[in-house]
């Protein structure tokens, strides 16, 4: 093609096209097979080209694909359903299935507001979330994101959601350290609820992991207890962005588990339809849902392809094949395994600052000098400079915010897909051990540039 007509993430970029995948592998048109490192964007958990899932997609696609949600239900729609609920923790039973996890942070969004609204207390409407965040990229779900970055061009249309800190321990923001900081990053959102008064509140939004935004941070044993508290305490909803860590990422069906909270509303995506379809969902529980279904009896969400059969029926595929190659017994074991694998490139380079995560969902973080911790500047770009070099050596890993600005910090997400063996993980620390390498080259060339000069 003499020119592209397709509107790309960087417009000026020139894209190796791909042809097909398999397993933990995807090929472009020329053959170049790539390791995916980071199974996308944190998506494809079970891999690519599994045969009972293209089966599946066939045999809904020979029944039908589309119907209109306010017209019919689908019976792969309604055992989705079902098959969520009996997989998750609590009575999170009620799922609202949308197209992205945009839309199911937003939906979650709205049902915590209407929830407040038919039970008689509509001052209840503002959201609270934390910066170093990120929830999405439609208006109402970016509102809610503590992403600066991703924020800055849009800052006049959006509501001022971000109001605590982040649990970021290897820069944590009020000074402290883990062992004696009493858990005080969970309690500034305490602080933040007296201010605003608890009347005004509908909900808190949280990643479990924080994804895009902070390269994996993870909050210390206790964390969600204290803000789960909290939020009882005043009266608030408590929400799960689980859209990254749902579905077994980090070893459970829910990263929640991992602390031992339910929330009251849940936002899933990705490895829910594992990157074969489209789909994701928000679930309530009975408590949230109990007044609306007392009361006008309808959720005031929903997009033209909700709960379409194709992307349930989809769905139901990659949770049944999760089931039965028991994925997420293995998951805690490869996740271990691949986090000690990373560790050792400590010795090596000293520019890695921070290793964390859960399961297969780890993050690391660079800085120029270990000591201080001090960050790259903007001008080295380092994260887009590695996973520009890893993709040329056939390593795909996800680029990510870090610093506690949400802006100075370099970090990249290592997230294969839960199938992942342990040669393959292997495999995988080789090639980032190349890239690690050949920008440590890099670098000291231009060091040794500027002292000439």
């Amino acid at each position: 093609m003499d020119r592209t007509y397709l509107i790309k993430p960087a417009l000026n970029a020139d894209y190796p096209v791909v042809d097909y995948g398999k397993g933990i592998y995807l090929y472009d048109l020329q053959g170049k097979r790539y390791l995916d490192g980071a199974s996308g964007a944190v998506t494809a958990n079970i891999g690519h080209g599994v045969e009972e899932i293209v089966e599946a997609m066939k045999k809904q696609a020979e029944k039908v694909s589309f119907v209109y949600r306010a017209q019919f239900s689908s019976e792969p729609a309604e055992k989705l359903a079902e098959k969520i609920a009996n997989s998750v923790p609590g009575d999170l039973n009620w799922s609202f299935f949308v197209n992205s996890g945009s839309e199911a942070t937003e939906t979650s969004m709205k049902i915590a507001i209407q929830h407040w609204q038919e039970k008689g207390k509509p001052t209840k409407n503002r959201i609270l979330s934390r910066w170093v965040s990120y929830h999405g990229i439609t208006m109402g779900a970016l509102s809610m994101s503590g992403h600066p970055a991703r924020r800055a061009r849009f800052t006049s249309l959006l509501e001022d959601c971000p109001v605590i800190p982040p649990p970021y321990c290897y820069r944590c923001p009020l000074g402290l350290k883990p062992e004696d900081c009493g858990l005080q990053c969970a309690r500034e959102l305490e602080t933040a609820i007296r201010r605003i008064g608890a009347d005004n509140i509908a909900a808190f939004i949280a990643e479990p992991v924080v994804g895009a935004a902070g390269g994996a941070l993870t909050p210390p044993a206790g964390y969600y207890i204290e803000i789960k508290e909290i939020c009882d305490r005043h009266d608030i909803l408590f929400i799960a962005d689980e859209v990254m860590t749902g579905f077994g990422r980090t070893g459970t069906m829910l990263a929640c588990e991992q602390w031992g909270v339910i929330p009251d509303i849940v936002a899933l995506g990705k490895g829910m339809g594992a990157g074969y379809a489209p789909i994701a969902a928000t679930l309530a529980s009975e408590r949230v849902m109990e007044p609306i279904l007392n009361g006008t009896k309808s959720i005031m969400s929903g997009h033209t392809l909700s709960a379409n059969p194709q992307s349930c029926a989809v769905s139901l595929a990659v949770l049944e094949y999760m089931d039965d190659q028991s994925i997420l017994k293995e998951v805690k074991r490869k996740g271990d395994y691949l986090m000690m694998s990373l560790e050792q490139l400590n010795i090596e380079f000293p520019f890695i600052g921070d290793i964390r995560g859960k399961g297969l969902m780890i993050g690391v973080e660079f800085v120029e000098d270990a000591v201080s911790k001090k960050s790259f500047s903007r001008d080295i770009n380092f994260t887009a400079r590695l996973v520009n070099i890893a993709q040329e050596l056939g390593l795909l890993i996800y680029p990510a915010g870090a610093g506690i600005d949400g802006i100075s910090g370099d970090a990249v997400i290592i997230s294969p897909p839960l199938t992942i063996s342990l040669k393959e993980m292997d495999e995988l620390v080789v090639l980032l051990k190349s890239a690690l390498t050949e920008l440590s080259l890099q670098l000291n060339d231009t060091r040794e540039v500027e002292c000439d000069g």
